[in-house]
């Protein structure tokens, strides 16, 4: 399954993949059930009791998901008659961004965390690695590099 995509010239401000991406998982009840897809939880019921997404808002979510290209809804496997919603890889791309969320979201946003991620017998503790030279990215080597005609960092040139 392909992924509907949004030309970023057609977004209003600066073309941006984070706005664009936001457009497709932005709302306030998508984060919450991709990340209770991510968990295990493949069916609308679960989903909307885990989220609190009132049904008709989180139908809605999930059929743009779907459209989007997020998830995608096949057989469960004890429930053949019925259908759950999985991850696609564009979903499972978002794997790391619920994460990280989940990692700020337990720093800045509550009083103790709820949730922990663990990697086999610990904490997750994840580090971000460039994939073409494999060293651990330190944020004081990321630079952004402007690739739209017409903007600088500072905003549109015209």
């Amino acid at each position: 399954m392909t992924t509907k995509r949004i030309d970023p010239h057609e977004l209003a401000g600066r073309p941006c993949s984070l706005a664009a991406s936001l457009q497709v998982i932005g709302d306030r009840w998508s984060l919450p059930a991709i990340r209770e897809v991510m968990l295990g939880n493949h069916r609308f019921r679960q989903i909307a009791r885990n989220t609190g997404a009132p049904t008709d808002r989180l139908s809605a979510r999930l059929k743009n998901l779907v459209a989007a290209g997020v998830l995608e809804q096949r057989p469960l496997p004890d429930d053949p008659r019925h259908h759950g919603y999985y991850l696609t890889g564009a979903g499972q791309d978002l794997v790391g961004v619920v994460r990280e969320l989940l990692r700020w979201g337990d720093r800045w946003a509550v009083t103790s965390p709820p949730l922990r991620m663990r990697h086999r017998d610990h904490e997750l503790l994840p580090r971000t690695v460039c994939e073409s030279c494999g060293e651990t990215v330190d944020p004081h080597d990321v630079h952004p590099e402007v690739t739209v005609e017409g903007w600088t960092l500072a905003g549109p040139t015209g």
